[in-house]
């Protein structure tokens, strides 16, 4: 559901003569039953509960690692649908999104929860729990394509798909900029901080920016084994200038690993690898250097010519000691099973030394539902602000279809059926329905709409039409029966008036449109000339009726008049029968033509 205002946490961080101001964190306690502020990084916490997300219920976690935000999670229905959480943004910012999930219950321990988490209309990962008290991270770094974005849990192939939290942090302007972040986010698949004084992760208020730096000590499997004999870990307690671009924070580059036998190297698995990724190396030399002593080194695994040929000098790259030095590979194509290594150059003193990595995946963004389609789709939900439908959420397709469209499944996705008979819907139809090019079924019976019939002239595609039981009014488009796929169209009970298209009539459209008190059937051109002929017979006919009739009274007249007998007489048996010749010849000739109309 939306999340329209912002936590807004003030952050002063002092580097030098850089201050730091982060603003508009965002921190949801999914399942959380109140809003706090954490004793730990004293960042405030908001609850989801009810405003932010209406479905789903809270759980109490059996396993907590002491943290407030998993001491509850949210658990969602094992269904087809999809379950979002908006997000606002400032279009074209950089951000840090994490979502973290801990089940924490010692129940289904056959069946843990696996499922799918997206990022609007990418997949951002396929969340698989294995240990109920592990708390896993997912986390992308992005650049908002829009003014919101959508976080949504679904897609479970086993047991209830659930989430624990949600953390939106803007990043600095500088930050994370690649030459593709148009077409694809970083999905972080590692952050480690080497020499690390204890097991615990390093974020706020340590790092502004509050990302988390896990500890080269923690244990887990396939992280961080391999390490090479003669592995030392260093520290300091003096300042170092971390102003490079993506500013790391200092207590991360106060420690490091030094291979004091030539050699630094490490293997862990990287998640939803092999893939192309973009990689950071921080160094500063955080050891002060005799005279005599260089420390020079060159990155031996995974061997690239673009990047293992380079020596690492970093006092000289960074010009000076405890000064950041901070090499990237843009892009560059990782296995799952990541082994690195660093060996120091013969003309070097002291062996190679490191104090964090990052790596992230490049992530192809996929495209959200024609703009143009959501636009029809947000005017018709707002026909009924208190239905389910109006509550949809994410993408009306991707990852999951709302339940009352249909969609395409081409790039961008387009919708293909819409079905909300009944679903208590007043006003008129949007205009903007026009555009729906690849429509193909529009039901909208049973509800209250009002206005005319809607426009529909560019959907070429569309077959069936269900308008029935509304208050819609005026006459019907005379294009209805041209659109070259329409099957079905069903307007009764309305209130439509004028004349019924007679192409609508010709049998090929199965058409129902009783009780419009005001709309009748429109009379073709063969109607009309029989009804015009059928007029002028009647007509004529009617002549021949009062003339005939007139010739016999006058016939009678004249017999009553003695000295006129032999003339009348002769007279009355020659005019009557040449006027019935005339009649009948001319009834033949009209009924000759009648026949022809037909």
């Amino acid at each position: 559901m939306g999340l329209y205002s912002h936590f807004l946490v003030l952050c002063l961080f002092s580097v030098s003569s850089v201050t730091c101001q982060v603003t508009e964190f965002i921190s949801i306690d999914c399942g959380g039953t109140s809003n706090y502020t954490d004793p730990i990084t004293g960042l405030a916490w908001i609850s989801d509960n009810g405003t932010i997300m209406k479905y789903g219920k809270s759980s109490e976690a059996q396993i907590s690692n002491g943290n407030m935000q998993y001491q509850r999670r949210r658990d969602f229905p094992i269904d087809s649908n999809k379950y979002c959480y908006t997000l606002g943004t400032k279009e074209r910012r950089r951000y840090l999104v994490r979502a973290t999930f801990q089940y924490g219950s010692l129940e289904n321990e056959d069946a843990y929860p696996k499922f799918d988490l997206y990022l609007d209309t990418t997949k951002w990962s396929t969340v698989v729990v294995l240990e109920a008290a592990r708390v896993y991270v997912k986390e992308m770094i992005i650049r908002a394509p829009s003014s919101s974005i959508d976080v949504c849990i679904c897609c479970a192939t086993t047991g209830s798909p659930f989430i624990s939290s949600l953390e939106l942090r803007p990043l600095n302007l500088s930050m994370y900029a690649t030459d593709f972040e148009d077409d694809f986010f970083l999905e972080v698949a590692a952050r480690v901080n080497f020499g690390a004084l204890s097991k615990d992760v390093i974020r706020y208020p340590d790092d502004p920016y509050d990302r988390i730096w896990d500890s080269d000590l923690a244990k887990r499997q396939n992280y961080l084994v391999g390490v090479a004999p003669g592995t030392v870990r260093i520290n300091t307690s003096k300042h170092v200038d971390t102003r490079t671009r993506e500013y790391p924070p200092v207590k991360v580059m106060q420690t490091a690993v030094v291979g004091t036998k030539g050699m630094l190297s490490y293997r862990l698995n990287l998640e939803d690898f092999p893939a192309n990724a973009r990689a950071f190396a921080y160094f500063a030399e955080i050891q002060d250097l005799g005279g005599n002593e260089t420390r020079k080194f060159k990155l031996q695994q995974p061997y690239s010519p673009d990047y293992s040929n380079a020596v690492v000098n970093i006092a000289e790259n960074a010009n000076g000691s405890y000064t950041l030095y901070e090499p990237s590979y843009m892009n560059v194509s990782l296995d799952f099973i990541l082994s690195f290594s660093f060996v120091k150059t013969r003309d070097s003193t002291l062996g190679p030394l490191i104090n964090a990595i990052e790596i992230s995946k490049y992530l192809k963004i996929e495209q959200k539902t024609d703009s143009k389609d959501v636009t029809v789709l947000n005017a018709l939900r707002s026909l009924s602000a208190e239905s389910a439908s109006a509550n949809e959420q994410g993408d009306p397709c991707v990852p999951a279809h709302w339940e009352w469209v249909n969609c395409t499944s081409t790039t961008p996705p387009r919708i293909t059926k819409i079905a909300l008979s009944g679903k208590n819907l007043k006003g008129e139809i949007p205009p903007e329905i026009n555009s729906l090019e690849q429509l193909t079924e529009l039901w909208l019976d049973g509800n209250f709409l009002t206005g005319s019939f809607p426009a529909i002239s560019n959907l070429l595609n569309l077959k069936i039409v269900h308008l029935e039981n509304n208050k819609l009014n005026g006459p019907l488009p005379k294009y209805l029966g041209s659109l070259p796929e329409l099957q079905e169209l069903y307007i009764q009970n309305n209130f439509f008036s004028g004349k019924v298209p007679s192409e609508l009539l010709a049998g090929k459209v199965i058409f129902n449109y009783e009780h419009n008190p005001g709309l009748h059937k429109e009379a073709g051109k063969k109607m009309r000339l029989r009804l015009i002929v059928g007029i002028s017979i009647g007509t004529i006919a009617g002549l021949l009726v009062v003339v005939i009739g007139s010739l016999l009274f006058l016939r009678n007249l004249k017999r009553k008049t003695s000295h006129q007998k032999n003339e009348v007489q002769g007279l009355y048996t020659q005019t009557p029968l040449s006027y019935l010749h005339v009649a009948s010849q001319v009834f033949v000739h009209f009924s000759s033509a009648l026949e022809f109309v037909r």
